[in-house]
């Protein structure tokens, strides 16, 4: 059962205070040819080019750097095909502490590659996020590791709504904003960073 935890556009803030020192701002990026084709200014924020090579890094370093020491000391866990056990990863290292990652059979071998990369330890499991969130349960039981979720941790959703807050400041305000949605988690951050309290 997933836990119900008010958000507000502060989170946000707080956010990006607490990950400005590990991340990176990402470039704002335009088109005159895709303007002239849509017949609006559009923005393309450039997060490929975030440590760990994608946004999930702002959320997971929010996520890292929201541990008390005590609770952070423990490491953390998550499940992942890739990009998130990546930025999860990247984040544990920035503050010193271990990271695991359950991955499912079959995953990009360079995804999993750059998750080792940063140090985390891999744990492999079937492919359905059933068998996933039963190895992080596992794994969390037996190491004492804090549980990051790829995209319904709080802080993770706070975290990758600092993106949507850095294109508003660099584009001086938006219309309308086109979000991808996988999990939901970015989507979820994004309106934080829109709506104001």
């Amino acid at each position: 059962m997933i836990e119900t935890v008010p958000l507000a556009h502060s989170d946000v803030l707080q956010a990006a205070a607490r990950i400005a020192p590990h991340c990176a701002p990402t470039p704002l990026l335009t088109s005159h040819s895709l303007d002239a084709l849509s017949g609006a200014q559009l923005f393309f924020k450039a997060e490929h080019v975030q440590r760990s090579g994608a946004f999930k890094f702002r959320g997971a370093c929010n996520a890292v750097w929201s541990l008390p020491d005590e609770l952070a000391a423990r490491g953390v866990v998550t499940h992942s095909s890739g990009n998130h056990g990546a930025a999860l990863a990247l984040a544990a290292r920035t503050r010193g502490i271990g990271c695991h990652v359950v991955v499912p059979e079959g995953a990009v071998a360079a995804k999993l590659a750059n998750i080792s990369r940063h140090g985390a330890s891999l744990w492999r499991c079937a492919p359905t996020i059933a068998a996933r969130e039963q190895l992080c349960a596992e794994v969390q039981a037996s190491s004492g590791a804090t549980l990051v979720h790829p995209y319904t941790d709080v802080a993770v959703i706070a975290g990758q709504g600092t993106a949507t807050l850095e294109l508003l400041h660099q584009s001086g305000g938006l219309d309308v904003l086109v979000a991808p949605v996988g999990g939901g988690g970015l989507a979820a951050g994004a309106a934080l960073a829109l709506r104001y309290d």
